[in-house]
């Protein structure tokens, strides 16, 4: 799909989808808990619904009724199980170590970029337990075997998905356990909804010195989880607001959420822009904005989306700390750094980010999605900043995380062509 951004104003309301990381959480937590859950998720996106595929896979009942999910949790489970993940990274590394606590020897199905994503050092953590795996480079992927372990260690700069896959696993044990943290422990806010999340199904985490403890607690079915809004996905209309020439306001947010991409208001107030909130909805405002510098460590999936901002603020805005975005659906560094200077702004790669020099404008031009769902949206946001059309090949992909996304920009004042 291809889609053409003409030069436009937006300006007005819409509410933000459901955040797919909680969702993920909520309803791993729902599928292996003790009575039946109704998770209340307004919206569906490609990953969502592989998680859902794989659970189902697993002996979960799970059934859509929007806009709820109604989850029977897996009273059998199915072993040697085919799992189809799609491109879900939170499907398969939250998963992989729950079919091992588990034992239920499965296979697991990857597309896309995902079977070239790195699964280490959660591999070689899994394969201590007691873990075998087919060679690597498998797809699909299968495991064999169930841990004999609840005492674990492993990074916390490579992925918290890891560490959160291996908090579900630990709930899962009926024993409880430890996970120590190696080094320093980025995306903190993701690892904390999983905690949020178990805390609500009756799961006890504690933050110890050098990691989590686990209590050996059962999951208990809260019997109703509602989803909250997604601060990833309203970050790209909020960011319109801050180069556009109108206001926009996102509502279905919450000002306590544990989501780090929460930081995109602050963020943009440095930038210069005008940033209002009340307990309904968020409003950001154009103003003269101007470069700042940027530890990505913490909120890697903003990266883009504030680059796009950057390139129209004056002076100078260094993004470092995002090294990890060369393993994600694309290599967001570079990708980032090829889609805005298609459309003239002055973006360079350094070893852990990018630097950008402001213009005053965008020139437009034809840019390649990459098959990257944050590199398609933020390219709607630098149209915003464009004297000239914005072209978007492979489009489609912002399905993945935001399937209404182009809809949504349109209700706005965005003005598209679909082809």
């Amino acid at each position: 799909m291809t889609v053409t951004i003409h030069p436009s104003a937006p300006s007005g309301r819409i509410r933000a989808i459901a955040s797919k990381s909680a969702a993920h959480r909520l309803l791993i937590c729902s599928a292996f808990a003790e009575g039946d859950t109704t998770v209340l998720c307004e919206e569906l996106n490609d990953d969502i619904v592989a998680t859902v595929r794989c659970l189902n896979a697993l002996g979960a009942d799970i059934r859509r009724e929007p806009p709820y999910f109604h989850v029977r949790p897996v009273s059998t489970l199915r072993k040697g199980a085919s799992l189809r993940c799609g491109e879900s990274g939170s499907t398969l590394r939250f998963l992989l170590p729950v079919v091992c606590m588990l034992g239920a020897d499965a296979s697991f199905l990857m597309e896309g970029r995902l079977p070239d994503r790195p699964l280490s050092p959660l591999w070689e953590e899994l394969e201590r337990g007691g873990i075998r795996f087919s060679p690597k480079g498998s797809n699909p992927l299968s495991c064999e075997g169930r841990l004999t372990q609840t005492d674990f260690a492993i990074a916390g700069n490579v992925s918290s998905q890891f560490i959160s896959g291996l908090l579900f696993a630990l709930a899962l044990s009926g024993k409880g356990g430890t996970l120590h943290i190696l080094d320093t422990l980025e995306s903190a806010p993701y690892v904390q909804l999983t905690v949020d999340a178990l805390a609500l199904f009756g799961v006890t985490i504690t933050r110890t010195e050098h990691g989590f403890a686990v209590a050996a607690d059962r999951l208990r079915s809260p019997d109703k989880a509602p989803v909250e809004g997604d601060w990833s996905g309203a970050a790209f209309p909020l960011c319109m607001g801050a180069v556009g020439k109108h206001p926009v306001t996102v509502s279905g947010l919450s000002l306590t959420s544990a989501q780090g991409d929460r930081a995109i208001l602050p963020l943009l107030q440095q930038f210069g822009a005008s940033v209002t909130e009340n307990a309904e909805a968020v409003t950001v405002s154009p103003a003269p904005l101007h470069g700042i510098d940027i530890d990505a460590s913490q909120i890697p999936d903003l990266v883009p989306v504030l680059a796009a901002v950057a390139s129209v603020a004056k002076g100078t805005t260094v993004i470092r700390h995002a090294e990890r975005l060369r393993l994600k659906e694309s290599d967001r560094l570079q990708t980032t750094c090829a889609m805005l200077n298609a459309l003239g702004a002055h973006v360079t790669e350094t070893e852990d980010g990018l630097r950008i020099e402001g213009v005053s404008s965008l020139s437009g031009g034809s840019v390649s999605a990459f098959g990257d769902h944050r590199i398609a949206m933020s390219a709607a946001v630098a149209a915003v900043a464009a004297v000239a059309p914005v072209t978007v090949e492979g489009a489609e992909c912002a399905a993945k995380s935001y399937p209404r996304f182009w809809e949504d920009i349109a209700a706005l004042g965005v003005s598209l062509h679909i082809d």
